[in-house]
């Protein structure tokens, strides 16, 4: 394009594309914008808010480039550039990553949460009462009860969840592919060939996949630890790949196994991952645990090592022992529970016992100092009312142990346990609605999805779980009732699979059973009715 042509599409660059009417025009000035654009890049010329370039309209080159000063052509990214749609988002998360490394003071100092005249903010807190009878924990979310746990002292036999024994093969039975094994409590606890570990050169039936009765023989003495507490009448569950948890990471003795939580983000996951290739372990494998953000390279080799060296005292143990054995037992219910839940998202720890108060201090101490100052001794005698009361903690599980759950608008849930299950059903109750049938019940179904999520986890419902909401006929409606229900189970740690509403309004679902539950914690089955809940006349029957 000759230097008449350039002076041309200069004059009538600035011209408001708005005002003209005729579409010819408009066209032909198309035409020339796109022009512009081609000369500017031709000359590498960018325009700043100020057009230097530009003096009554004529063209005026820009001086040349010295050694500390660089003009570069003014680069247009299009969809499907070289740096456009996703690569631009992967450029932003690499730019933000940089920001993740620090020195050791920094991650101390951005782990320590947020503050407000000097009180930690957070949006959980975690409650803790004792009794010469049991330990309660409950944590809070805002002033809402969201988990509550118990511990008795007689637990050794039923909340035996992550203790590791030597165990003694009972007996071995082929066809369920599982073994009975004794490991000192009153009920053998089960194995299944998933779970066995063991040396290929043990066996003398080689295959491509062994069974359980060539691995294992009666009598035989293994190495195993609890996976799920007895429930009713069935044992605990067993399985041969042993674990120790630890603050920020857990051993897994004797694997190749090697992982990060995917809470982390991306950033994160990078950094602890260079730590993990200079500090792991050859022998023993390694999962870094979500409490791991921003904990420093001589934090993580402090817990590894204290679990490498407990490990160590759990094989000693296991060598001499001659006879089904605890090797090692889980810390109790309140230190358990803070190793697992305790962040910077809670804003303290409050416990009514002066042993468990220093107990919960010093270990808080050796892991994570800055939040030493979360931890808090309640005096029930100054404050005039016991913890739970003062929380509305007891209020809360007077509610919980109900079988009927009230919803805001009026809407109830009533919940029912069976052998097989646990059956929930939605109704409108006292909510009428304004507008129309489909809108109400659209809306009482959305309260009791967020309602089911916090019930199942405040109650530690687990297996399979059935929940009737009420039929909606509009298909995106039940679409939105079901993401908000998965939305709000998303913030429960246990592991939960939904499926999809039924026509029926059914949804179906699964959540990992670990205990029996919130109700068994504070009933037993009526020794009249047997926990049927009727009383039979046999008189008809005479």
């Amino acid at each position: 394009m000759g230097a008449t042509a350039t002076k041309l599409v200069l004059k009538v660059q600035w011209v408001s594309l708005p005002h003209l009417v005729h579409r010819e025009q408009f066209q032909w000035l198309k035409t020339l914008n796109f022009q512009i654009r081609r000369e500017k890049a031709r000359w590498q010329v960018q325009k700043p808010q100020t057009p230097h370039w530009c003096v009554n309209h004529k063209l005026v080159k820009p001086a040349a480039a010295t050694a500390d000063t660089e003009v570069k052509p003014k680069s247009r990214n299009r969809r499907g550039g070289k740096r456009g749609g996703r690569n631009r988002r992967k450029t932003s998360d690499r730019s933000s990553d940089n920001s993740v490394v620090g020195t050791d003071a920094e991650l101390i100092e951005r782990r320590r949460g947020k503050e407000r005249n000097g009180k930690a903010v957070g949006r959980y807190m975690m409650c803790v009462q004792v009794r010469e009878e049991f330990t309660q924990v409950a944590m809070l979310e805002g002033r809402s009860l969201i988990e509550h746990y118990v511990s008795r002292p007689a637990d050794d036999e039923t909340q035996i969840h992550g203790n590791i024994y030597l165990g003694r093969v009972q007996n071995v039975l082929p066809g369920m592919e599982a073994a009975f094994v004794d490991i000192g409590t009153q009920k053998n606890a089960v194995l299944y060939r998933g779970d066995v570990q063991f040396d290929k050169d043990d066996v003398v039936e080689q295959g491509p996949d062994p069974r359980i009765e060539q691995v294992l023989k009666s009598r035989q003495m293994i190495l195993c630890q609890v996976t799920k507490n007895p429930i009713a009448a069935k044992g605990g569950r067993l399985t041969q790949e042993v674990s120790l948890p630890g603050r920020f990471v857990v051993l897994i003795p004797d694997s190749r196994t090697y992982g990060i939580s995917k809470r982390l983000p991306e950033g994160e996951r990078r950094r602890l991952r260079g730590i993990l290739d200079r500090i792991k372990p050859e022998q023993h494998g390694i999962i870094v645990r979500t409490a791991a953000e921003n904990a420093t390279e001589h934090e993580l080799t402090t817990d590894l090592t204290r679990l490498i060296e407990q490990w160590n005292e759990i094989r000693a143990k296991a060598e001499k022992a001659t006879s089904p054995t605890l090797l090692y037992r889980e810390p109790p219910l309140a230190v358990r529970v803070i190793r697992e839940e305790f962040s910077s998202d809670y804003r303290g720890i409050v416990i009514d016992d002066a042993a468990l108060y220093e107990e919960v201090r010093d270990y808080i101490g050796a892991f994570n100092p800055e939040f030493a100052d979360r931890i808090e001794l309640y005096d029930a005698e100054k404050e005039g009312l016991p913890l739970f009361e003062q929380h509305r903690v007891h209020e809360q599980l007077r509610k919980a142990l109900d079988r009927k759950v009230w919803l805001p608008s009026g809407g109830s849930l009533i919940i029912e346990h069976t052998e097989a299950l646990t059956v929930i059903d939605v109704n409108t109750g006292k909510n009428v609605g304004k507008s129309n049938l489909e809108e109400t019940v659209f809306h009482n179904n959305l309260e009791a999805a967020d309602e089911i999520a916090r019930q199942l986890r405040l109650r530690d419902i687990g297996g399979i779980i059935v929940i009737d909401f009420i039929d909606m006929e509009i298909r995106e409606n039940r679409r939105k009732v079901l993401e908000s229900f998965k939305d709000a189970l998303s913030r429960d740690k246990t592991r939960t699979q939904v499926f999809e509403i039924s026509e029926l309004g059914l949804v179906e679902m699964t959540r990992k059973r670990i205990g029996e539950g919130l109700l068994t914690n504070f009933a037993d089955p009526c020794v009249t009715c047997e926990g049927r809940g009727v009383m039979i006349d046999l008189s008809m029957l005479d």
